[in-house]
């Protein structure tokens, strides 16, 4: 999912008032993609990281550690380790998916192939663990560490849950940590830990980072049923053509009588999809309030992220990070 752009953003007040940072950050990103032996690697990653992505993840770290007080310089290692991540796995998640297209421009398993995508992505997890244990923080190490293990653990939940029926509202959850909110909590538990905050002040940062993501996801996955398509940057009902488990279907599959459920088992598990078939699983939605009770989680996360950043020192940081939460939601308003 990609942030609205419309009105006023706060990720880009983010980064401007973190410019400096983000300028040895992106320095320090072009000098560990080099590769002295498989020039590939650094084509591959260019391709990709120089695509335009607003950088919100290592922007996340940043914030959190100069929230903090941080003084130091390993903020901004940290902040490419999470950047590498990222990176790493959309490499990896674009062959999976079988994607042609990313943030407007043609995948690179589409320009070089598959083999190269995988290895890169391999490569890229391997110089974010170099990058994170320069910082000589066993904690930071295994925030990181464990976060990479559960987005991995995710997109495999994934494969066997998304088309499930039985796939309940926790398992969604355990999908949804994975794919958005592991990085999203780690980048800003991670800022903390390095600045030497209170344990107070390291778990607020962690539940906001987690909350954040999780509204994220919700947002995406209930504007691809309620949004437009000029506004979520992709055709309406693409997760339902994809025949994939989100938030809105699996309320309506819990509320289901036999009829509706006859059908999502078709529609979803079995892949029979037919003309008008979007059309009824709307009012469907719409019958049991489906979608207006996912509005109503993504509004509930975002407000969890907020709060967590209440205990945090005062700061116009924080005040960023606030808004940020309000405007993840903001298109579901």
């Amino acid at each position: 999912m990609s942030l609205d752009d419309k009105a006023q953003k706060p990720h880009d007040r983010l980064a401007e008032a973190l410019a400096d940072d983000m300028a040895a950050v992106n320095e320090l990103i072009r000098t560990r993609m080099a590769s002295e032996h498989a020039p590939r690697i650094p084509e591959v990653t260019a391709h990709l990281v120089e695509a335009g992505g607003k950088r919100l993840r290592p922007m996340l770290t940043l914030a959190a550690a100069r929230l903090c007080g941080y003084g130091g310089p390993y903020h901004v290692q940290l902040a490419a380790t999470v950047e590498f991540i990222h990176t790493a796995t959309l490499l990896h998640d674009d062959v999976v998916d079988e994607s042609g297209q990313r943030r407007g421009r043609p995948t690179a398993n589409l320009l070089w192939d598959n083999k190269s995508s995988v290895l890169v992505g391999d490569y890229l997890f391997a110089r974010s663990f170099q990058l994170m244990t320069e910082t000589n923080n066993m904690r930071v190490l295994e925030i990181l560490a464990n976060a990479s293990a559960t987005i991995s653990e995710g997109e495999v939940l994934q494969l066997t849950a998304a088309q499930d029926l039985a796939t309940d509202e926790g398992i969604y959850l355990k999908v949804v940590r994975g794919k958005t909110a592991a990085l999203f909590s780690a980048a800003t538990e991670v800022g903390g830990v390095i600045a030497g905050a209170t344990e107070a002040q390291v778990q607020a940062l962690y539940t906001y980072g987690d909350a954040l993501g999780v509204a994220f996801q919700i947002v995406d996955d209930y504007l691809d049923y309620a949004g437009e398509a000029a506004t979520i940057g992709k055709n309406t009902g693409d997760d339902f053509r994809e025949r994939k488990l989100t938030m809105p279907v699996i309320k309506a599959v819990v509320c289901a009588d036999a009829e509706e459920r006859a059908f999502w088992s078709r529609v979803i598990e079995k892949g029979d999809q037919h003309e008008g078939d979007l059309a009824t699983a709307l009012a469907i939605m719409a019958r049991h309030g489906t979608l207006k009770a996912t509005r109503a989680e993504a509004l509930a996360w975002a407000e969890k992220a907020r709060a967590a950043l209440r205990c945090l020192p005062a700061h116009p940081l924080r005040d960023m990070l606030d808004d940020l939460a309000l405007y993840v939601v903001a298109r579901i308003n």
